[in-house]
């Protein structure tokens, strides 16, 4: 009985820190996000320019991931919190893990899609 509860509390513990790592990979959940827009965040997305230009969030900016290194002083300069989003939310993801070694203060968005809904 004891190892069944054991084996349960660790399945929930690992379940819980699957999700944390599931939710900065494909996007955090919509009370974070929405708090960071109602905050002024500058929307990032990191999709190719012709994946941008078939459709993004009105007002967001494109930095494809690719070069988004590049764009890290300009990103710094912004001064003001970041939602990414891309695709799906990986992309969005692995920039949210680049900015945030850079100290800036970002959120990964997840789809642009999720985003729009939010801000529209």
């Amino acid at each position: 009985m004891l190892q069944n509860v054991f084996l349960s509390h660790s399945t929930f513990v690992l379940k819980k820190n699957n999700m944390g790592i599931l939710s900065n990979l494909f996007g955090g959940g919509s009370a974070n996000l929405q708090e960071y827009l109602e905050n002024g965040a500058v929307i990032i997305d990191v999709r190719t320019p012709g994946e941008y230009q078939g459709g993004h969030v009105d007002g967001s900016k494109n930095f494809p991931l690719q070069t988004l290194g590049a764009s890290l002083s300009k990103i710094k300069n912004m001064n003001k919190p970041i939602v990414l989003c891309c695709a799906s939310g990986m992309r969005s993801g692995q920039a949210t893990s680049m900015l945030k070694s850079e100290g800036i203060d970002c959120i990964n968005g997840g789809s642009w899609l999720k985003v729009n809904g939010l801000v529209s």
